[in-house]
């Protein structure tokens, strides 16, 4: 029968300006229906998600603001609350005592050295107790500004300024009457420890977190636009109780502002302002990400929309033309299995015919032993040689005997037919018969199988087929190697109520990509011609058949394992159709 292929370049002809009109139209049909409404959802779902992201993101920075505005407020209460605590708890009597006061003030740096040194100081000004690093107590704070305003406050948390220490600091001060007289039990907070707990916050590269007061005085050093204590070069604006956010483009008019997002909320007490800045493109960095990654998406559908409608057409006829192929495949696979036929039928004639010259070298080595034997011989070493030789002739004469008599026998297993097979005895059979094949390519077999394995109702011709299928496949797959083994092995399966029989061998193995494919019909790992592919679907269909079923395990360069699980009796439904066949 004469095979017709088509293929792109057979479009001339009658049918050639049809496939190209349908190419056309099919092409064109495909970016009205689906280029244009991708474009169109993509770019509304894209304007969309930016609208939605950017308003997700900047509640996120005022959430973040305003608690991390909580904290630091909670932070100035705390250890507010912690001096007003001790001083309305002790008497001025037991803090000027150092002892005592040493001991509160490691107290309240035990966790966190947060407070840099504490002090009592009398209604005059006066300390009368101090612990802390510096040379303090002859010094009187009654003309300083902090003085006034927590004895007439009574508990007073003043801005940075640089006092005695020369250097930016705040202090709480908390004043307490005792006896008709008044004195402060001041504290100076740790200037490094509370940077740290203002700046704690994740702002990325081009970020600034500080703090500013009403005056506009740095209260902690920013990280781009100033020092701590300097008069910052923008307007602080008016106090409010809320947080807000402002986004500030590059027309912005104050450059200290442009292309920035600033978040800010101010503090009660004192009155301070938090403010959070980072740079526009790296605050919106993920949205802008998420954007160009969308438009990547829409570009790739559409330029991938393209091909398929170009391809699509010549997809389907190599579709057409696959199954041709698979077609002639399978008359070539069927014309190879009638030349096998044929050569089990010459094997057959030619095992017959030589076991009659092996029957008469049998015979004739029996009437030379005769023959020696009535002749009378002085040589001992000629005698030993001879029967020497004679045994030999025996061996080698009974070996050929055994090769034809399992050629016969599997060449006379021609018909699918019940019978009742002892496996074990069935593989020493299939293992004489391809040891001389493995041995030539270093192969040994190893036949690890079970004594107390019961015989099993089946087809011996179909088994003859997949075992020697797969024992072909097993050397093959050492045709890299120099040596290997192929163990095969038979276990009673108690739980299938069957036997189980396992060939594995040490091969090249098959990787994972191809191991889901094995008995997919035409699929082969062999080069081209010699191999069709339908081996393995075959010993895949014959075991199903027989009730059983197949498994494959592999690994590259270790090997792989053949499992096949056979049932002690056949399914009724296929017993009675053998039988009726």
């Amino acid at each position: 029968m004469k095979k017709h292929f088509f293929n792109g370049n057979n479009d001339s002809g009658k049918y050639g300006k049809t496939y190209s009109k349908l190419f056309r139209n099919f092409t064109g049909l495909t970016i009205v229906c689906s280029l244009i409404p991708l474009l169109l959802v993509g770019w509304g779902i894209n304007i969309h998600y930016t609208k939605f992201a950017k308003s997700r993101m900047i509640n996120s920075i005022q959430s973040r603001v305003e608690h991390h505005g909580e904290i630091i407020k909670l932070f100035l209460e705390e250890h507010s609350s912690k001096l007003k605590l001790l001083a309305f708890t002790q008497s001025k009597a037991y803090l000027r005592e150092p002892a005592h006061l040493q001991h509160i003030f490691e107290m309240m740096n035990r966790e966190h050295n947060v407070i840099t040194d504490i002090g009592v100081i009398d209604e005059n000004g006066r300390h009368i107790a101090y612990i802390g690093p510096y040379d303090l107590m002859d010094k009187n704070y009654f003309q300083t500004f902090w003085f006034a305003e927590a004895m007439e406050k009574g508990i007073y948390i003043s801005d940075m300024f640089m006092g005695f220490r020369k250097e930016p600091h705040f202090i709480i001060a908390v004043t307490r009457c005792e006896e008709g007289q008044k004195w402060i039990l001041r504290a100076t907070v740790n200037t490094q420890a509370f940077r740290s707990l203002v700046e704690n916050v994740k702002i990325g590269k081009t970020g600034e977190v500080y703090l500013i007061n009403k005056d506009g005085i740095f209260q902690t050093s920013p990280r781009f636009s100033g020092n701590i204590m300097e008069t910052a070069p923008f307007p602080t604006g008016p106090y409010h109780d809320d947080v807000t956010v402002n986004l500030f483009k590059g027309d912005n008019p104050d450059a200290s502002f442009s292309n920035q997002i600033m978040a800010e909320t101010w503090l009660p007490n004192p009155q301070w302002k938090l403010v959070v800045k980072q740079d526009y493109s790296e605050a919106f960095a993920d949205v802008n990400h998420a954007n160009f990654a969308t438009l990547i998406f829409l570009h790739l559908s559409a330029i991938s929309i393209l091909i398929v409608a170009v391809f699509i057409t010549k997809y389907m006829i190599s579709v057409i033309k696959k199954r041709d192929i698979q077609a002639e495949n399978l008359n070539q696979q069927l014309m190879q299995a009638g030349k096998l036929a044929s050569i089990g039928e010459l094997a057959a004639g030619v095992a017959h015919e030589i076991n009659n010259p092996l029957a008469i070298i049998l015979t004739e080595r029996q009437i030379l032993i005769d023959l020696f034997g009535v002749s009378k011989t002085d040589d001992a070493e000629f005698s030993e040689q001879f029967k020497a030789s004679m045994d030999q002739i025996d061996v080698q004469a009974l070996r050929c005997k055994t090769i034809t008599h399992n050629l016969l026998r599997f060449s006379r297993r021609t018909q699918s037919m019940i019978e009742t097979i002892d496996l074990n005895q069935f593989i020493q059979e299939v293992i004489e018969l391809m040891e001389r094949e493995a041995k030539t390519s270093g192969i040994k077999f190893i036949a690890d199988l079970d004594t107390s394995l019961p015989p099993i109702l089946s087809d011996p011709s179909q088994l003859q087929q997949v075992f020697l299928n797969l024992i072909n496949n097993a050397i093959h797959a050492h045709k890299e190697k120099s040596y290997g083994t192929i163990r095969i092995t038979t276990r009673i399966d108690e739980t299938k109520k069957g036997v189980q029989i396992t060939f594995a061998d040490t091969g090249s193995g098959i990787s994972q990509k191809n191991i889901e494919k094995i008995f997919d019909p035409f699929f082969t790992t062999k080069p081209v011609g010699q191999g069709t592919g339908l081996g393995l679907s075959i010993c895949y269909t014959i075991i199903k058949q027989l009730g059983g079923d197949i498994a494959v395990k592999s690994k590259i360069n270790e090997g792989t394992g053949f499992t096949l699980c056979l049932p002690f009796d056949l399914p009724a439904e296929l017993k009675e159709s053998m039988m009726a066949s």
